[in-house]
């Protein structure tokens, strides 16, 4: 066990001095320096640079970002994937740099995979398998797909997961973690970005991205939802065969769904394509309430038969009911014209910093919105961007600093991504007309007589528990009070920044002081000339003297790297 940790903390070591040196490379020296993880830094780069770290001119600074997370290989650009959904999280600019990545990762060996399934499945390959396809047919950050055949004659895809990649996924997530607890600790600015939410939030994502079981399931979920519907497509699962690391499900004949010109040559009929999956995605997201969070043109095929299939259901959606409710008044507001009801939505939706000033929020809120909706007002409905006005008042709510809930995200890229598609296939698709069968239920159900009921009884409930709860609350609160033990805590914002660096200008001062005394008495030992010397200069003046020097170079250089000389 001994000899098993240091050799993984040996390489976790070896990791993380190569992510360091990569940023490096990249231009963020300053920042490996604030954070304090400059002795991961090779020593001759240290002395060269002399604790400065030069700009990398040319690119902005999401650009070389996007360039070292590229570089750092399958968690990184996995990492990039995932946040170019969030720019709640990262801002737009960074959001929309991230989304230029895309998995170009080798494929590992097909005896690899091979080993994989038959340890997961406990069968040989050829006791799956007829025909198994050893060149891969796509290769990811985390998976490579190859085409087989089962012994029944169906076609299948196999999706096997890379070999080691949980360890080093798992290892880039501790190295992530504690790169982002000194960020937080020593680099106040990076608190804006929120390191430790996001290194959370990619954990959690890709843990479950790791657990083929997890989209095996998802996957049969969307089966289910969509098994009385002719337009639709969603690949069968061979259970037997499916692990935690391996996936086997039906071999899916089609076209990439933006490519035109394969489309129009199987002879099928674009505008009905665009219907069905433009109505596909409005029944995951409004009646549903479960979605295919990842909808890129290489996930959404056309079969010969004309239909949409599905493919990859590794990140999905959820929208709660609340969610949808919610959906429906934003939809009514858009329909009215009625940019008060919007920002009350918005409101219901993100939430608002305690220190904001309300009424100030809400009449900026209200005029960025009244400017960016403005052109809505000279258009008939039918010539309204859906996904467009989506994206705009999203962007808002992330200029205004609210929160808004990730899955609303999700929302709103799968349908800007899903918007692009339809076009391309139907440029005179009216989004709203199909989406108005669904707006209608979602607000038929809103004033429903069942709906009104439910909520009253729940509210009725509500009230109930907090009437009951009130005496005992009230009790501790009085018993509280009367043993002296109320405590208020309050906290000053900026407060402990403000004592850190206090006590770093003290100490700098005191270090200084001291110098100067070494230095002071240096100068005594030599005028009185006592003690042992050489070349008439006192052994005990010159020692002290050299000890100033080589403090007083420390002390410079340490406030030279802190970039507040």
């Amino acid at each position: 066990m001994n000899i098993s940790r240091f050799t993984n903390t040996y390489k976790s070591a070896k990791r993380l001095q190569f992510v360091i040196n990569v940023f490096l490379k990249y231009g963020f020296g300053k920042i490996i320096d604030q954070s304090h993880l400059g002795r991961f830094i090779p020593f001759k780069k240290r002395i060269k640079a002399f604790g400065i770290w030069p700009d990398v001119k040319g690119p902005t600074v999401p650009e070389r970002l996007r360039m070292a997370f590229s570089e750092l290989g399958p968690s990184f650009i996995k990492l990039a994937q995932i946040l170019s959904s969030r720019p709640d999280l990262i801002t737009v600019q960074y959001a929309d740099e991230f989304k230029k990545l895309q998995d170009e990762v080798p494929p590992f060996p097909a005896d690899s995979a091979k080993k994989i399934i038959e340890e997961e499945t406990k069968l040989e390959i050829s006791c799956i398998f007829s025909v198994f396809d050893e060149k891969p047919i796509a290769a990811a950050s985390i998976a490579q797909v190859h085409k087989a055949k089962l012994h029944s004659g169906e076609e299948v895809v196999v999706k096997v997961q890379r070999p080691d990649i949980r360890e080093q996924i798992e290892s880039d997530i501790n190295i992530l973690n504690y790169i982002a607890k000194l960020l937080d600790k020593y680099v106040s600015e990076s608190r804006f970005f929120n390191p430790q939410g996001i290194v959370d939030e990619f954990s959690k994502t890709i843990r479950k991205e790791l657990d083929f079981n997890e989209e095996k399931r998802n996957c049969c979920r969307f089966r289910r939802n969509f098994s009385s519907n002719p337009d639709i497509l969603i690949p069968q699962i061979y259970d037997q065969y499916s692990t935690e690391r391996v996936l086997v499900m039906e071999w899916v004949d089609g076209v990439r769904i933006d490519d035109i010109k394969a489309v129009l040559g199987l002879g099928l009929d674009r505008k009905k394509l665009a219907n069905a999956g433009v109505n596909s995605y409005l029944k995951q997201i409004l009646d549903d309430g479960f979605f295919h969070a990842d909808p890129h043109p290489g996930n959404i095929l056309a079969t010969p038969d004309g239909r949409i299939a599905f493919l990859d259901f590794g990140i999905v959606g959820r929208v709660s009911e609340q969610l949808k409710e919610t959906i429906a008044n934003l939809f009514l507001a858009l329909l009215d014209r009625d940019l008060d009801r919007l920002i009350e939505q918005y409101v219901e939706l993100g939430i608002i910093h305690e220190d904001v000033d309300f009424d100030t929020f809400r009449r900026e809120f209200k005029a960025d919105l009244a400017e960016y909706l403005e052109p809505l007002y000279c258009m008939t409905i039918q010539d309204v961007n859906f996904a467009k006005y989506l994206d705009i008042i999203t962007h808002l709510a992330i200029k205004h600093n609210l929160k808004t809930p990730s899955d609303l995200l999700l929302i709103n890229k799968s349908m800007l991504v899903l918007d692009n598609l339809a076009r391309q296939l139907d440029p005179e698709l009216n989004f709203f007309a199909v989406a108005e069968p669904y707006s209608k239920k979602l607000i038929s159900d809103r004033i429903s007589p069942t709906r009104f009921y439910e909520k009253t009884k729940q509210n009725i409930f509500d009230v109930g528990e907090a009437t009951l709860m009130l005496p005992k609350q009230m009790r501790l609160l009085l018993k509280k009070a009367l043993k002296d033990d109320l405590q208020i805590k309050m906290h000053h914002t900026n407060l402990p920044e403000f004592i850190k660096d206090m006590d770093k200008a003290s100490n700098r001062i005191s270090f200084a002081l001291i110098v100067s005394a070494i230095i002071m008495s240096s100068a005594i030992m030599q005028s009185g000339g006592s003690g042992p010397s050489i070349f008439g200069i006192s052994l005990f003046a010159l020692s002290a003297f050299l000890s100033a020097f080589f403090l007083g170079l420390w002390l410079l250089i340490s406030i030279i790297r802190s970039g507040r000389l």
